[in-house]
């Protein structure tokens, strides 16, 4: 059966709207439907010089693949006309209803995965809305506990322990609580979403040289390996701590399924300068399969036709493999 797609574009004045019609240029492998305005999306796709047939929604109908210049989409109108460029946060809550109607499609089954384009955290908030991002929006609509964020190339997988915090506040929220949640969701995760029988994790240290036998800190020695050591014994194949500067070569990365980084900064700019523009971000320990792109609003770049839709493609095709891995793991 041909797997539908939940595709939210985000933010409407952002290179979302854009990445979603420059995708579709090109014959899908699966049905993509967009929770997005319909007006929105033609006037965009005009301003891009591209074409586009928007298709009405029949959930009634068997899926098939998004024909080449054409998106099926399930209407959700913007409160005011959108602009590209520039932000309105009077159609901050439409963001909020594409994301709440893509979920429930996933939910109820009629849509396999959901794809998210990039949203503006701040025109949000300044709406009197608070909304600290996607992955934190998910797992409290969808009832979930630990969830995880991971971005993914071909080549390489990191996943964060702690995701949006200043630093100085990141050594205090890791705990062994913390660790032993991301890391049973990474592991089981990667088996059940991503088919792999028995991973392989490696984890960063927090500290330079993971501590450098508790001279440069002690949370490898006190917190970091006995976790590690605990969960070894459960049959996890985890490997660290280690200094987060040597793990990220060749030597470590052979033969590894996933990286845990202990923080945002740490894991994250060695992930995108390997594959910007080519890597899916991914919520992990969600009951539905979700991923996103890389990158923002990029709100300089809306309707110019100068944004690479890269990323857009890379989480669709992440998100097809993961559903096809769920589908095999039932």
């Amino acid at each position: 059966m041909i797997p539908r797609l939940a595709l939210t574009p985000g933010e409407p004045a952002g290179v979302g709207p854009d990445l979603l019609i420059q995708t579709v240029q090109q014959q899908q492998q699966a049905q993509l439907i967009a929770f997005a305005d319909p007006h929105m999306l033609a006037e965009r796709a005009q301003q891009l010089g591209l074409p586009l047939q928007i298709l009405p929604l029949d959930l009634n109908a068997e899926p098939v693949p998004t024909a080449a210049g054409t998106i099926t989409v399930a209407a959700v109108p913007t409160a005011e006309t959108v602009v590209a460029g520039q932000l309105n946060q009077n159609n901050a809550s439409y963001v909020l209803q594409t994301l709440d109607a893509a979920i429930a499609s996933c939910q109820s089954g009629h849509c396999q995965a959901m794809v998210t384009g990039p949203v503006q955290k701040s025109i949000i908030n300044q709406a009197g809305i608070n909304f600290s991002g996607h992955t934190e929006y998910l797992a409290d609509k969808t009832n979930s506990g630990t969830v995880v964020m991971m971005l993914a190339t071909k080549e390489l997988r990191v996943a964060l322990a702690t995701t949006h915090l200043p630093l100085r506040e990141v050594a205090d929220a890791i705990s062994a609580e913390l660790l032993i949640q991301v890391l049973g969701v990474l592991h089981s995760d990667l088996q059940k979403k991503f088919n792999i029988a028995d991973p392989v994790i490696l984890v960063c240290g927090l500290n330079p040289h993971a501590g450098e036998d508790g001279h440069l800190g002690r949370e490898e020695i006190d917190l970091i390996e006995p976790v590690l050591q605990q969960l070894r014994a459960q049959s996890m194949k985890i490997i660290g701590p280690l200094p987060a500067d040597s793990l990220f070569t060749d030597k470590y990365l052979q033969g590894a399924d996933a990286v845990l980084a202990m923080y945002h900064d740490q894991g994250l700019p060695v992930l995108k300068y390997q594959g910007f523009g080519r890597a899916a971000n991914i919520t992990l320990g969600l009951p539905i399969v979700r991923t996103s792109v890389d990158h923002g609003t990029a709100l300089d770049l809306a309707g110019t036709a100068g944004a690479s839709n890269g990323s857009m493609v890379a989480a669709i095709e992440v998100a097809l493999q993961m559903t096809a891995a769920s589908k095999g793991a039932h």
